[in-house]
């Protein structure tokens, strides 16, 4: 009788990552139909183990442009999604998926991120809107200097202290002249 080994997975529109986790894997099979299919069966260990694992993927997917690289602790898969989109998960059978089957969160990327990442590219929908979003004028960027230290316990100031930042206030700071000295007079 056969084991199943463990299977992580993660997506992109575009595309599937299937990692089964069997170390020092040997004489692996791997089979992959148009309609989903997924065949995979290797042994493992000094008693050569037999491992299997037989999948129905939620969506038709593309064999040509698939992928397979053996490591010596896992085996890689990168599937193409017949279509670009997203599946709601990775096999057709509802419920709770078999044990062996967790989600591989250091490749996955939630859908709203995808294009967002580092090295991705624009959504297509989205298209050359002709605008840029530093140049709205929107808030952000445009500081430049250092932060101006704020007084933030007015309410416990005196009255004295109140009358003193009044004064300096009021105060103009003198431009200075075209010699480069300020001009002290008061008009």
């Amino acid at each position: 009788m056969s084991r199943h080994p463990s299977v992580k997975w993660a997506q992109r529109s575009d595309k599937l990552f299937i990692i089964v986790q069997l170390p020092d894997a040997q004489d692996v099979k791997f089979k992959l139909e148009p309609e989903g299919k997924f065949f995979f069966s290797a042994t493992s260990g000094a008693d050569k183990t037999p491992y299997e694992i037989e999948l129905d993927l939620l969506d038709k997917v593309n064999v040509e442009e698939s992928k397979a690289g053996i490591g010596s602790r896992n085996i890689q898969y990168i599937v193409k999604k017949a279509e670009n989109k997203w599946w709601s998960r990775l096999i057709k059978q509802t419920g709770k998926p078999p044990v062996f089957l967790t989600v591989d969160w250091d490749k996955w990327i939630d859908e709203d991120e995808e294009f967002t990442s580092k090295g991705g590219a624009a959504p297509p929908d989205m298209g050359d809107m002709g605008f840029d979003f530093p140049d709205m004028g929107l808030g952000g960027g445009g500081f430049d200097g250092a932060v101006p230290e704020m007084d933030d316990d007015d309410e416990n100031d005196t009255e004295d202290e109140n009358v003193e930042e009044a004064s300096s206030a009021e105060k103009e700071e003198v431009p200075p002249t075209a010699s480069g000295e300020a001009d002290t007079k008061k008009t």
